[in-house]
């Protein structure tokens, strides 16, 4: 693979703890860790990759299907995708206010290049998860003839993206057989539809390995009880994704493979579902699992150019590692329309209604585009992304306003419930010597955290108690989903602990605060970036129990502004 030669600052020789003669701190007389002034590497001198060389996108290539495609993916004998990405330049004036904007909007003006409609017969682009489950459900498609083509997708497209540690073949299509004999198939929600589960929850009869090597090898004698929702709605799991060490880190990569964004892949997927996005923006798949924790599907779904959603506490079953991150991580789901999201998600949640995303009434919509921590400056691009949902949203009626989120507090607990978590989570593996260097030093700073009983309820109350008021006064906001590109795709796990903490509060800040407060919230295409052929997305959350009102606007935005739904071939 072709790898970006731009400088980089060397992490890798920063000085890190020595978990093995570290004192430990004094808690009697410590004060809490002000974590958003800890001194931390200098983000806005370090050098960046450099994109004037970069391959310039491919504005033929179009956003919208129609009908269905069920055919054998062309076969990427190279290895490669293509570097060119189907994209839309930067709309020009992007620094008009999102009111002008709307205005445009309003008036007919073409305020970016336009979106051509495409027949996806004659595109062959892969069929949506409605609608395999529709023709399967209606006898026009058998589940063993979608999921034999899905493997042939799997197969000639798989070894360029490093998506997948396990295909299934021959179970999924023993299942699929099965499936196509079940007297109520006519009545499945997801009759049919082949899915990717992150591989760091349970699939009977397979090892969850959680990206790394320092667990067991037996296999799990049960499914997840996601996992059994899945299957008992119709879907059959056709592989497990990859993700980097324990669902640790935001670009994703193990001991075996580096997973790339299918739009260019010299960059990560992200992570730490990044296996799950690289496989679903490809077309692998139509839909896949994700897990997230500090924006673990929305992170990778913005790389690839896929719509995911992260639901609130409790509406989904978590049940991830030891605790879930003491709460804060949620299973949910990446597609690449809003219909198929919200179809996977009413299923996840038991919530038929959420399949359903209509327009919503008129809606109060922050915009806030400023970043959460002075270590990350947001592109200008990406900023940009925000500012066009928001512009979009204000076109089809609703109330837009800026109003920076009170992000304050956020960062201090945030950092110390993902390196407890992680603690927590090493202490139920088989082997933990054999953990990456990144993860060992992750896990040991989060056994002294724990020691020192540095999680405290309050840490949360305060940070949620200022966005209750915050949403007094709006129904969604909307804030960029990165502050930039993903990293290059390389081996992150042989760099060091500093220089992928770096990476990862660099380019994805804005996702965690959703987590810690265990609020529901998604990420939308919005673009593609001028220079690196990358997918832009914006991201839109809302207070408990709005992922109804996320997922109707996001079906309204795309409506407004549809999206090339997966990669081009080679």
């Amino acid at each position: 693979m072709h790898e970006d030669t731009a400088a980089e600052p060397d992490m890798d020789t920063a000085a890190e703890p020595d978990m093995d003669t570290a004192a430990e701190p004094d808690m009697d007389t410590a004060a809490e860790p002000d974590m958003d002034t800890a001194a931390e590497p200098d983000m806005d001198t370090a050098a960046e990759p450099d994109m004037d060389t970069a391959a310039e996108p491919d504005m033929d290539t179009a956003a919208e299907r129609a009908g269905i495609s069920i055919r054998t993916r062309t076969d990427a004998t190279t290895g490669m995708h293509t570097e060119s990405a189907a994209a839309q330049t930067r709309t020009e004036g992007a620094t008009r206010t999102y009111m002008e904007d709307a205005a445009a909007a309003e008036h007919g003006k073409q305020t970016g290049p336009p979106v051509a409609q495409e027949d996806s017969m004659s595109m062959n682009i892969p069929a949506t998860a409605s609608e395999i489950a529709a023709a399967v459900r209606d006898g026009i498609l058998r589940p063993e003839a979608v999921v034999a083509d899905t493997l042939d997708r799997i197969q000639a497209g798989d070894l360029a993206l490093g998506a997948f540690a396990v295909v299934r073949a021959e179970r999924a299509l023993a299942e699929a057989q099965a499936l196509a004999d079940r007297p109520d198939l006519d009545e499945l929600p997801l009759a049919g539809v082949p899915i990717a589960i992150k591989n760091n929850i349970d699939v009977s009869g397979e090892v969850t390995r959680g990206g790394s090597r320092a667990g067991g090898d037996d296999p799990a004698t049960t499914d997840h009880p996601v996992v059994a929702r899945l299957r008992a709605a119709g879907a059959v799991i056709v592989g497990l994704t990859e993700l980097p060490e324990l669902g640790l880190w935001g670009v994703t990569d193990t001991g075996d493979r580096i997973t790339r964004c299918p739009w260019n892949v010299r960059y990560s997927a992200g992570g730490s579902s990044g296996g799950s996005g690289a496989a679903v923006g490809a077309g692998l798949v139509p839909v896949a699992h994700g897990n997230d924790g500090l924006g673990s599907v929305r992170i990778p779904a913005a790389c690839c150019g896929v719509v995911g959603v992260k639901p609130g506490r409790d509406v989904v079953p978590s049940e991830v590692g030891a605790d879930s991150w003491g709460g804060m991580v949620e299973n949910g789901v990446l597609a690449t329309t809003v219909a198929d999201a919200a179809l996977v998600l009413s299923v996840l949640a038991g919530r038929p209604a959420l399949a359903d995303p209509e327009p919503p009434p008129p809606l109060r919509i922050a915009l806030a585009v400023g970043s959460p921590t002075p270590l990350a400056r947001v592109d200008r691009e990406w900023a940009d992304a925000a500012r066009t949902a928001a512009a979009t949203a204000a076109a089809a009626g609703h109330t837009v306003a800026d109003a920076p989120l009170p992000y304050a507090g956020g960062t201090d607990a945030v950092i110390l419930r993902w390196l407890a978590g992680a603690a927590r989570d090493a202490g139920e593996l088989s082997h933990p010597d054999r953990l990456q260097r990144r993860s060992r030093v992750h896990v040991a700073l989060g056994r002294a955290v724990l020691r020192a009983g540095l999680i405290r309820p309050r840490q949360v109350d305060v940070v949620e108690t200022r966005l209750l008021d915050y949403f007094e006064h709006h129904d969604v906001v909307v804030t960029p989903a990165l502050a930039g590109p993903a990293p290059l795709a390389r081996d992150w796990h042989r760099r060091g602990w500093v220089a992928n903490m770096a990476a990862g509060i660099r380019f994805a800040p804005f996702t965690a605060l959703w987590n810690l407060v265990g609020w529901p919230a998604l990420s939308i295409p919005m673009g593609f970036h001028p220079r690196t052929g990358t997918p832009l997305a914006a991201q839109l959350a809302g207070p408990p129990g709005s992922e109804s009102t996320l997922l109707r606007l996001a079906a309204q935005l795309e409506a407004a502004r549809p999206w090339q739904r997966v990669a081009p071939t080679t």
